[in-house]
């Protein structure tokens, strides 16, 4: 009997000894969701934006709002990160939900707010160039200037949009201006919008931008004029086709301030009649001159117009004038009536060159010389040729 027990005992136990066993698997991880500025943070740095990752998984959605607006943002291609897409505004709260999703497993939903620091001092922009809804010509910059002088120019570059976007860069002329010009010439007919993104801008220690601009302009139709100071004429193309041609008579060039500059000019603004005085001299002196001009188009700050003069016995022949481009008083009539703002106009054939910075002389710098103006320029990042 005891034999029986025991043989049976030990049969038991081999034949639970050969009875698979099951290890419990450890549970998916959740992934982690890391939000900059962290929660129940109280000031914030807003230059340096909203800033979400996920660490073992990816975000499927990210929700800021700030003021009731929704704060814009893009994922990057591997959907870990969520970055907004501009800075944020001073002294206010936003509100953060961010759900991540790993491979497997549970998702992570992140809620929680945090305030930004307050702006000890703000800048703005103090005037804008083309002027809101004005219609220009192919060649306009955008000149934008700043109410306070600019320190991190890099960081204001940055925040300045232009939609549609082209091929086209800022140059700094001074630490309250900058100058936006494309490589080529806009195309005609259409509008481009500029918003300056400058809420939460920190463009030097303390000075902050407290809300963002907008505004639009429409490039018109292509108007290009080129004019030869040698066989006397100018001719006007609209839409590549000749709109008219004009006996001229430029500069007689005697001097160099009688002389008419050569290059790409555009057209700054105009009136009818200009009043002329002739720079340097008093009453009395010889070249003294002080007259009204009518249908006159500035195109330089150098005291350079195309205008109206009845001086048909040298338009077509002889440069007589004082620097200026003058025409049979009819064509120039025309001539202002159909011009815009920014509408090139090309003048060869002298020994004075416009100056890049005289007036709109923008085009008259090379394009990659031009771009070297801006605080964003970095040479290691162009393509190699």
């Amino acid at each position: 009997m005891r034999r029986a027990a025991a043989i049976f005992l030990m049969a038991l136990l081999l034949t639970a000894g050969c009875c698979p066993v099951t290890a419990d698997r450890p549970a998916p991880t959740p992934p982690v969701v890391q939000v900059s500025p962290a929660f129940d943070t109280r000031r914030a740095r807003t230059d340096h934006g909203l800033v979400v990752q996920a660490r073992g998984g990816r975000l499927s959605q990210v929700i800021a709002y700030v003021a009731g607006a929704l704060v814009p943002g893009k994922l990057d291609a591997s959907r870990t990160t969520w970055r907004s897409s501009w800075t944020l505004a001073p002294g206010a709260e936003y509100t953060v939900t961010a759900t991540a999703a790993g491979s497997a497993g549970p998702s992570t939903v992140a809620m929680g707010r945090f305030r930004t620091r307050a702006a000890n001092r703000t800048f703005q922009i103090a005037s804008i160039t083309p002027l809101p809804g004005e219609t220009v010509g192919v060649g306009m910059p955008i000149i934008m200037d700043f109410d306070t002088p600019v320190r991190d120019k890099a960081a204001v570059e940055r925040a300045l949009e232009i939609k549609p976007a082209v091929e086209g860069a800022w140059r700094w002329v001074s630490d309250t201006r900058a100058i936006y010009r494309t490589r080529a010439f806009w195309a005609p007919e259409q509008q481009v919008t500029v918003t300056a993104h400058l809420t939460g801008v920190r463009m030097a220690p303390g000075v902050y931008g407290l809300s963002d601009r907008t505004f639009a302009f429409k490039v018109g139709r292509e108007q290009t004029t080129s004019i030869d100071t040698r066989t006397h004429q100018m001719v006007v193309r609209r839409d590549d086709r000749v709109a008219q041609r004009m006996a001229i008579s430029a500069g007689m060039a005697t001097t160099r301030e009688y002389t008419t500059t050569s290059g790409v000019h555009l057209t700054m603004d105009k009136g009818d009649p200009v009043r002329m005085i002739s720079p340097g001299r008093k009453k009395g002196e010889p070249g003294f001159y002080d007259v009204l001009i009518d249908h006159a188009v500035r195109i330089s700050n150098s005291g350079e117009y195309v205008h109206a003069k009845n001086n048909l016995w040298a338009q077509g022949h002889a440069n007589v004038s004082h620097g200026c481009v003058n025409a049979r008083p009819d064509q120039a009539a025309w001539f202002f009536a159909h011009s815009l703002r920014g509408d090139p106009v090309t003048i060869t054939g002298t020994s004075r060159e416009l100056a890049w910075d005289n007036g709109w002389g923008f085009w008259q710098l090379p394009w990659d010389k031009w771009r070297q103006g801006s605080a964003l320029y970095n040479p290691a990042a162009l393509p190699q040729q």
